[in-house]
């Protein structure tokens, strides 16, 4: 596991920042302890070690090709790892008892899912999709939907995928104009394309159930039109065969990166046979998909967090072991040359990726723990638990993402020349990580969903709820000494976010809509600095109470404790610095929106 990700530091998180523990207090997770966890946590990382870590760069050689018979060819180890991930519960290991689930939590299912990606990110979200969709069905589809597509996909027989992108409505899902024709027999007719459908064919599963967002005909515009639909791309029958559902598979695209994940163009109803089950009621479909969204969100934030502790080990092995250029003032050019990670500069950047990636890696986990709440908690501890997760979601996927390309890129600076060749693999993880930005909605329809809609949400309430959770933890970081100027310093950020807020929030009540969202994306990058800076000091709080109890802890359980401490600190001076430019920006100056059309000519 320690070449693609730190043991060390997964469980300081998990059990010690995030206090996996609390879960096991619920009727839901009773069955668990911690002993249990670590030991799944320790199988999935045996599993990425021994089964996907091998294969990362052989799928990046041999990328998913499509043929003239309208397959997708993929690497064989495929479908191995599909049948190992079933038979271990990590495909529906976080569904209920009752749906063939071993119920665990998603603290314990996402980190197991953290670990693939970071060995291997081309492989986790085939089994990602496919535990998505069969959750999206379990949720609001009918007794005969559950019985028939979950337990093949659990089984990793069938692949699930989400089915939403068309040619000329890509983010904008109020265009699309897939069409769904209802029948006497109770199915619909489906005609339409989709694009950019990850895991819509290949070589590894039997069948695919494509969860396909479509237009009742009829229906009102927009998104209040749209209707959720399960296309099998072989429908079982009563005999218990599967036939031909008239969905193609069109094409594959070739791509920059994450090359072994197949990512196709699907044509639905070319010779009108295509069926389409009905999931829930009718026009209700994006609220319905916006389950397994906000999901795919949180997973697309760890993969990108996967993929940059994944470069972060890399860069760390090469600057220990790299010798180039001697100490500052050395004047004797016989003296030998020093590993380059004695080079202030170098310490810099590897300090940057390892901000980056934990502080990423923290967040998510703290956006499982917020599922599992909302899960087994009820009433206003319920819905604060939903607002925080609400308003962490975009944070979490756009940080983790943008961020996670930087991280990468200073790898690749770290190793000079050689991190652009092949000889070394941070090449490889930079094309991959690149597209992390524009999954589940791009960077910019994340800000938009951040301060259009869950600043707004409940009158305000999630963001008051955010900035509630951080003074809570500004409050314990005041009681330690070493860290009430850090505590002083995130305190300051918020009322930075409220300055902001007040400057902002008057547009929208005036009615100048597209002033109040024309700097959402730099209102996300100064939110994502605040919000990494509080997942820094609920760390450093953990390690420091640590460090104070114990002074007889085991050497490797100090280095990681001092080592978030020291971590905490660059945070703070080199990245949380940042916000002061993301406030003036936003306050001072002229509106990109105020720039006339004929200024973009030349």
């Amino acid at each position: 596991m320690q070449a693609f990700a730190n043991k060390n530091l997964l469980k300081f998180l998990l059990l010690d920042v995030h206090q996996l523990k609390t879960l096991f207090q619920y009727p839901r997770y009773q069955h668990l302890d911690e002993e249990q966890a670590w030991m799944m946590i320790e199988s999935a990382g045996l599993f990425a070690e021994q089964e996907m870590f091998p294969y990362c760069k052989a799928m990046d050689e041999t990328p998913a090709r499509y043929d003239s018979n309208g397959n997708v060819i993929t690497h064989p180890q495929i479908k191995k790892i599909f049948a190992i991930a079933a038979e271990q519960g990590w495909i529906g290991g976080n569904a209920s008892f009752e749906q063939g689930g071993l119920q665990l939590p998603e603290m314990i299912f996402s980190t197991g899912h953290f670990l693939f990606q970071a060995a291997n990110n081309s492989v986790q979200g085939y089994l990602g999709l496919s535990g998505g969709a069969a959750g999206l069905i379990t949720s609001f589809g009918n007794e005969q939907q559950k019985k028939t597509y979950v337990p093949p996909i659990f089984e990793g027989r069938w692949q699930g995928t989400m089915a939403l992108t068309e040619p000329q409505a890509g983010s904008s899902l109020s265009d699309i104009i897939t069409t769904a024709t209802p029948t006497e027999d109770g199915y619909y007719l489906i005609k339409g394309q989709k694009i950019f459908i990850s895991g819509g064919k290949h070589e590894a599963a039997e069948n695919f159930v494509h969860l396909t967002l479509a237009r009742i005909k009829d229906a009102p515009p927009g998104t209040k039109g749209i209707s959720l639909f399960i296309i099998p791309a072989h429908r079982p029958t009563e005999d218990g065969s599967l036939e031909y559902n008239d969905v193609y598979c069109a094409g594959d695209f070739q791509k920059m990166g994450q090359r072994g994940y197949a990512t196709t163009h699907l044509s639905f109803g070319d010779h009108n046979n295509c069926r389409g089950y009905l999931v829930g009621e009718p026009h209700k479909g994006l609220a319905y998909m916006f389950q397994m969204m906000n999901g795919a969100r949180i997973s697309v934030g760890l993969c990108a967090a996967g993929v940059a502790m994944a470069a972060y080990q890399y860069s760390l092995q090469y600057a220990k072991e790299r010798p180039q250029g001697r100490r500052a003032g050395e004047k004797n050019p016989l003296q030998a040359p020093i590993h380059i990670i004695h080079h202030a500069d170098v310490q810099r950047m590897l300090l940057t990726q390892k901000s980056i990636v934990e502080g990423s890696l923290s967040l998510g986990i703290a956006c499982t723990k917020l599922y599992d709440l909302c899960e087994v908690t009820e009433g206003t501890e319920k819905e604060n638990h939903f607002l925080l997760l609400e308003i962490l979601t975009p944070i979490m996927k756009t940080y983790a993402s943008e961020q996670g390309i930087r991280s990468v890129s200073q790898g690749l600076q770290i190793l000079g020349g050689y991190g652009f060749t092949t000889d070394f693999p941070i090449q490889q993880l930079y094309r991959d990580i690149r597209i992390m930005s524009l999954y589940e909605g791009t960077t910019g329809i994340q800000s938009l969903d951040l301060l259009g809609r869950k600043v707004l949400m409940q009158d305000g309430k999630a963001i008051k709820v955010l900035m509630h959770a951080i003074q809570k933890t500004i409050a314990e970081a005041a009681e330690h000494p070493s860290l009430s100027v850090l505590s002083l310093q995130l305190e300051n950020e918020l009322h930075r976010m409220q300055r902001v807020l007040e400057f902002l929030l008057p547009k929208l009540v005036t009615g100048k809509l597209d002033e109040f969202l024309s700097d959402a994306t730099v209102f996300m990058e100064m939110s994502s600095c605040i919000v990494i800076a509080w997942q820094w000091l609920t760390m450093g709080v953990e390690a420091r109470k640590q460090l104070n109890a114990n002074a007889q802890l085991p050497a490797n359980t100090r280095q990681t404790l001092e080592n978030t401490l020291h971590t905490l600190q660059f945070y703070f001076r080199y990245e949380l610095s940042h916000t002061q430019s993301f406030e003036a920006t936003i306050c001072n100056g002229p509106l990109l929106t105020q720039l006339p059309l004929e200024a973009w000519e030349n």
